[in-house]
């Protein structure tokens, strides 16, 4: 009779693969689990087909991966993506603090909801590994904080591609829509560092299309990212996120625009953050004339461009768009 295969509860199943991955230094092979940690070996054993088998580890592997295990390719490391012979392990030093870092239980509760604050695709590889290592400090926690926190999450699709490909030092290509321009042309980038700049994500890296160093608005880029085969040196990621954020305010403070804001409105909440004042309003800093606009134009009739002339009659134009948009005269 044939054999019946093993009904093991998935989440037994996860539980043995995570401890048997945390146990090897060297790491396993896909034949070694599937054929030694219960749950797959009990399935092999009643006949169920390898190839089943493989497919089913491929979705417990994703599948803790995004609980947050950090599960670790070892592959060829003259050829990436060939896996034929890959070994895999949870590096335990995941889950372990430095011996002279401790936490009082408050500090974890105030840890864990800075973490829960910002959603899962916005963290870095060394945020995660962090929170991880907090988590698994098995410290009781004291009463909420809070009764809630709030989420952030990354608007831009683009993001979690350019920092996985940042984390593996990978080449990287997309299609970028420039002011202006009719159509989007294709870059082929080394990505090295996302920062935020005026509440805007932006990628920064050498472009190998100009052979210079370039820093990409993210909402401007059309279409998916594609991350390539080919590598970079992980040395040039260090200290790129402080000179593209040195960049992006040598442009500000060659570019300051003179606004007049109407008091108490959103626009000189926003604006007056970031602005000096002067004798007929205040001078706000901007990085890119198009966005600034877009930004200007939502205002409607709080905020006035007094110069320069470029942005003002970009703020013009927008403001006229959405007039005739709405059936209106200009």
């Amino acid at each position: 009779m044939p054999a019946t295969v093993s009904r093991n509860a998935p989440e037994e199943r996860l539980v043995n693969l995570v401890v048997a991955l945390m146990a090897t230094e060297q790491g396993l092979t896909k034949d070694t689990i599937l054929s030694s940690v219960a749950g797959y070996r009990e399935q092999l054993e009643a006949g169920a087909s390898k190839d089943a088998l493989e497919k089913m580890f491929e979705r417990d592997k994703e599948s803790l991966r995004g609980l947050g295990v950090p599960i670790e390719t070892i592959g060829n490391r003259a050829d990436p993506d060939d896996l034929r012979e890959a070994r895999y392990r949870v590096p335990t030093a995941e889950y372990a603090l430095p011996e002279d870092i401790t936490f009082s239980p408050a500090e974890v509760a105030l840890l864990n909801i800075a973490g829960g604050v910002w959603g899962t695709e916005s963290l870095s590889a060394d945020a995660r590994s962090g929170l991880r290592k907090i988590r698994a400090l098995g410290i009781a926690v004291d009463e909420p904080i809070i009764g809630y926190s709030p989420r952030i999450r990354v608007r831009d699709a683009s993001f979690a591609a350019l920092q996985r490909a940042i984390e593996q030092s990978r080449v990287v290509t997309f299609t970028y829509l420039r002011p202006g321009e009719a159509r989007p042309r294709e870059r082929r980038v080394q990505p090295l560092a996302l920062v935020e700049y005026e509440a805007r994500w932006h990628v920064y890296g050498y472009d190998l299309n100009v052979d210079a160093d370039r820093t990409f608005l993210l909402s401007r880029i059309v279409g998916e990212v594609t991350i390539l085969r080919k590598s970079f040196p992980a040395a040039l990621r260090e200290g790129a996120g402080e000179r593209a954020l040195d960049g992006l305010r040598a442009v500000a403070a060659r570019q300051r625009a003179l606004l007049e804001v109407h008091p108490g409105t959103e626009a000189a909440l926003r604006l007056d953050r970031r602005a000096e004042q002067a004798p007929q309003g205040i001078r706000v800093p901007y990085v890119d004339l198009h966005v600034f606009a877009d930004e200007l134009a939502s205002y409607g009739p709080e905020v006035r461009v007094v110069e320069p002339a470029d942005l003002r009659t970009e703020v013009i134009r927008r403001l006229e768009a959405t007039v005739a948009l709405h059936g209106g005269a200009p």
